[in-house]
């Protein structure tokens, strides 16, 4: 039982060690990625701050707008009433 113990344990820090080796390895690329202010991800970063920062002011103002949508909604359902009314009259004066 205690040789099982000690043989899990050796191949758990085995394999901890195999990671780290590998994060040794690929740091270069991780440092690509993330690491410096030039990166692809601070790039990145910084246009979702500027689009969260630019559109912050949408949830105060969407009833507004959906307010204003809702009255061109109304006056559209009203020239279509119309149009078909003219539509209807355009067909009876062909027959």
């Amino acid at each position: 039982m205690v040789f099982l113990t000690l043989l899990t344990a050796i191949a758990a820090l085995a394999f901890l060690g195999v990671v780290a080796f590998a994060l040794t390895k690929i740091v270069a690329a991780l440092e690509s990625i993330g690491g410096r202010g030039d990166s692809y991800l601070a790039k990145l970063r910084l246009g979702l701050r500027a689009i969260e920062r630019e559109t912050s002011h949408l949830p105060q103002a969407a009833p507004d707008i959906n307010a204003g949508l809702r009255n061109v909604a109304g006056g559209l359902a009203g020239v279509d009433d119309t149009l078909a009314g003219l539509h209807k009259a355009l067909q009876a004066q062909e027959k």
